[in-house]
C-alpha cells in the first residue's frame, strides 16, 4: 500500500535536495530499485522550461459557481467542507480508476483526486477556496520517483494557479497549506460543516461529526434533486451512448454464450464512449434473471431464455443512464415469457401516468403495485383479492417484486440519497427531477406457489424519466419496450428471421 500523509491523506513529495536519494522515496514500492544521488541530480536536469500558459475555464463555469452560492446562501455565516476522496486501493499498491465525489464534483466540475473545496464566510457571502495538489515540474525528484503521484508514472497535475483558473475558485492552495489553513479556520470559532467519509484526513483535522454534517449532506442531495439543463443534456448524452451499448449486445448475442461476454461487449461502449459504465453492469440469463442485482455473470446464455441487462453508461461528466430491458434470447418470447413481460409493461405504463408535477414520490410505485395485483390474482398466482393482498399489514405481493418502482437518478445511480425523507421518499414529484420506472416480476424456481410454468421467469423493465412542466419525458423513449419491438429489435441485431 503506497506511503499516505497522515496529514492530507496524499502521498507526501520528495524533498528538492540533491544527495539525498539513498533510500526508497515516498511513493515507490519495495521492488523499485534505489536511485543514486547521482541519478537524481542527473534527473532534475536538463529539461525545456515550460511555458507559462493561462488556464481555459472550463464550461458551464458560471453553472458551478451558482451551484455553491446556493449551497452557501443556506448556511449564512458557516464553513462548508466538500472534499473529494482519494483514489481506493484495489490490491496492494494497484488503485481502482478515480471517481471524485459526487458532490465535490457538482461544486466545482474538477475530476481531480485528493481535492477538497472550502466555502468560508466573508463579507459578500462566501468566498471558494479550492485546495489541490502542488505540480511541482521537474523541481523535485518526486516528478519520477513518485509511483502514487509523479507526472512520469500517472501523468502531470493541473497545479494550484491553474486548478483556480480553471475552477473558477476564488482562492487556490496547495494541499500541504490544508492543515495550517484548516487550524486558522477553525480557531476563528465559526460554526463548521464537513461531508464525511471520502477524506479520513480531513474527518480527523475538522471538528467531531454531528447533526450539522448530515444537514449539510442533506442540503447538497435536495440541491442534487432538481436538474438544470447542462444536467439533462450529461444524462441524454449517457443514455444516448447506453442505447449504442446495447445495440452492440444484442448485435453480438448469437456469438455471446456467457453472460460474463454480454457484460464485456456493454462494458466495452461504456468505456469507449463514456468514463465507463454508472454501476455493476447485470447480464442476468435464464433464472438468473429472478435475482435482482446479479452480477456475478458466470451463467450461460441459451436460446429459449430470457436475458435480462440492468445496465447503463456513465459519460465523461459523469452523469450515469440506468435501464433494464428484458429480451428473449431465440428473438420472440414464448407464451408464459410474455404472460410475464406483459404484466410487467402493463405496470410501467401505469407508473408513467403517475409521473407529473405535484403527484407523491411514491404514486407511480403504488398503480405499478395495484396493476401487479390484480395481475397476480388473474394468473392463480396471488390467492388473495387485491385489495386485501395490498393492504398495508399484509403486502403479499411483495414476494414477487422486492423493490419499489423508482428512485432518483443524476450523478449517481441511486442519486441524492441524503435527502431528507419529506424531500424525497415522501415528497412530491417537481419540474426538474429525474427518475428511474423500473417495475419488475421475479418468480424463483422453487417457489411452489407460481405455477411451474413461470418458475425461473424474471422480468424488469427500466426507463429513465424527467418531470416537466406539464408532466414527463421518458428520456430513455429510443429503447424499444413493447412486446413486439423487442422482439424485432432483438432479430434484426442479430441478424435473426
Amino acid at each position: 500500500m503506497k506511503r499516505i500523509d497522515r496529514v492530507t491523506g496524499a502521498a507526501p513529495a520528495v524533498p528538492a535536495k540533491k544527495g539525498r536519494e539513498s533510500a526508497h522515496s515516498a511513493g515507490q514500492a519495495s521492488h523499485d530499485s534505489v536511485n543514486p544521488p547521482a541519478l537524481v541530480e542527473f534527473m532534475l536536469s536538463g529539461w525545456r522550461p515550460r511555458p507559462s500558459r493561462a488556464a481555459r475555464p472550463i464550461a458551464a463555469a458560471r453553472t458551478f459557481a451558482q451551484r455553491r452560492a446556493r449551497l452557501a446562501a443556506l448556511f449564512p455565516g458557516e464553513i462548508l467542507i466538500i472534499p473529494t476522496g482519494h483514489e481506493k486501493i484495489r490490491n496492494n499498491d494497484n488503485t481502482y480508476r478515480f471517481r471524485p465525489g459526487s458532490d465535490f464534483y457538482w461544486l466545482t466540475g474538477d475530476q481531480e483526486p485528493d481535492c477538497v473545496l472550502a466555502l468560508v464566510p466573508d463579507p459578500k457571502g462566501h468566498a471558494s477556496w479550492l485546495f489541490v495538489e502542488e505540480n511541482p515540474g521537474r523541481s523535485s525528484p518526486a516528478f519520477f520517483t513518485d509511483r502514487s503521484k509523479g507526472e512520469l508514472w500517472v501523468g502531470p497535475r493541473l497545479g494550484v494557479a491553474e486548478s483556480g483558473a480553471r475552477y473558477g475558485a476564488d482562492r487556490a492552495l496547495g494541499l500541504s497549506e490544508l492543515p495550517a489553513r484548516f487550524h486558522e479556520l477553525f480557531a476563528a470559532g465559526r460554526p463548521t460543516r464537513v461531508v464525511r467519509g471520502l477524506d479520513p484526513a480531513v474527518d480527523a483535522l475538522a471538528p467531531a461529526p454531528r447533526e450539522a454534517d448530515r444537514a449539510l449532506a442533506a442540503a447538497l442531495s435536495e440541491l442534487r434533486l432538481y436538474k438544470d439543463a447542462i444536467e439533462i443534456r450529461a444524462l441524454a448524452r449517457a443514455v444516448a451512448a447506453t442505447r449504442r451499448a446495447y445495440d452492440d449486445v444484442l448485435r453480438e448475442l448469437p456469438r455471446l454464450a456467457t453472460e460474463r461476454e454480454v457484460e464485456a461487449t456493454f462494458d466495452r461502449r461504456a468505456r469507449i464512449e463514456g468514463n465507463g459504465v454508472g454501476y455493476g453492469t447485470i447480464a442476468a440469463s435464464g433464472a438468473h434473471a429472478t435475482i435482482l442485482h446479479w452480477t456475478r455473470n458466470d451463467g450461460p446464455v441459451a436460446k429459449g431464455d430470457l436475458l435480462l441487462i440492468d445496465a447503463g453508461v456513465e459519460g465523461e461528466e459523469l452523469y450515469t443512464a440506468d435501464l433494464t430491458r428484458t429480451f428473449p434470447v431465440s428473438g420472440r418470447f414464448t407464451a408464459p415469457q410474455r404472460d410475464v413481460y406483459g404484466l410487467v409493461l402493463a405496470a410501467q405504463r401505469a407508473a408513467f401516468a403517475q409521473v407529473v408535477p405535484g403527484a407523491d414520490f411514491l404514486a407511480p410505485h403504488r398503480a405499478a403495485m395495484a396493476v401487479f395485483a390484480g395481475g397476480l390474482h388473474r394468473m392463480g398466482i396471488l390467492k388473495e383479492p387485491p385489495e386485501v393482498a395490498l393492504a398495508e399489514d399484509k403486502q403479499f405481493h411483495k414476494r414477487w417484486t422486492l423493490h419499489n418502482v423508482s428512485h432518483m437518478l443524476g450523478l449517481d445511480v441511486h442519486d441524492c440519497a441524503h435527502a431528507r425523507a419529506e424531500s424525497y421518499r415522501q415528497g412530491k414529484l417537481a419540474p426538474g427531477m429525474v427518475l428511474t420506472v423500473e417495475p419488475g416480476l421475479y418468480f424463483q424456481v422453487d417457489d411452489l406457489r407460481v405455477p411451474p410454468k413461470y418458475r425461473g421467469i424474471g422480468v424488469r423493465i427500466e426507463d429513465d424519466v424527467l418531470v416537466t412542466a406539464r408532466g414527463h419525458e421518458i428520456l430513455t423513449a429510443d429503447f424499444p419496450r413493447e412486446i413486439e419491438d423487442v422482439e424485432r429489435w432483438v432479430r434484426e441485431k442479430a441478424g435473426r428471421r
